[in-house]
């Protein structure tokens, strides 16, 4: 597969890197900042199914590890996989959260863009839920 453009989208977040890690990787807690996933309907292991906006996907995620790396395959209901690469990054007593957006096969610059807002969004709400605990 060749080469395709990318964006890193990040946010700081004033909690400690287990904090955050905790929460981002229990996959039950992408309903609350990952809009466009929907509720979680079960899982199998690291395979978790979820009600998205435009039917149901399968996310596989990462195993727990001491490294921060959050990465995770979205299956959307077409078939197609989409692969997150998230990690989260201790910075002084905070967080940083990095997301890679990867632009899809064919994708103009302006879906690229909106999905890049959708993303900055998502984050935001992430921040905003972590800091209010």
């Amino acid at each position: 597969m060749p080469t395709t453009d990318s964006k890193m989208i990040s946010v700081s977040i004033q909690r400690s890197l287990h904090h955050v890690y905790d929460f981002m990787a229990r996959p039950a807690s992408f309903a609350r900042w990952a809009s466009g996933l929907g509720q979680p309907l079960g899982n199998e292991g690291s395979v978790w199914r979820f009600d998205g906006e435009n039917g149901p996907v399968k996310v596989r995620v990462t195993e727990p590890n001491a490294y921060g790396v959050l990465d995770h395959y979205v299956e959307l209901p077409d078939g197609s996989e989409i692969y997150v690469p998230m990690r989260a990054v201790a910075n002084g007593t905070g967080t940083d959260v990095q997301f890679t957006l990867f632009r899809a096969p064919g994708m103009n610059d302006e879906k690229f863009a909106t999905d890049a807002e959708w993303v900055r969004r998502d984050l935001a709400r992430l921040k905003e839920l972590l800091e209010a605990a």
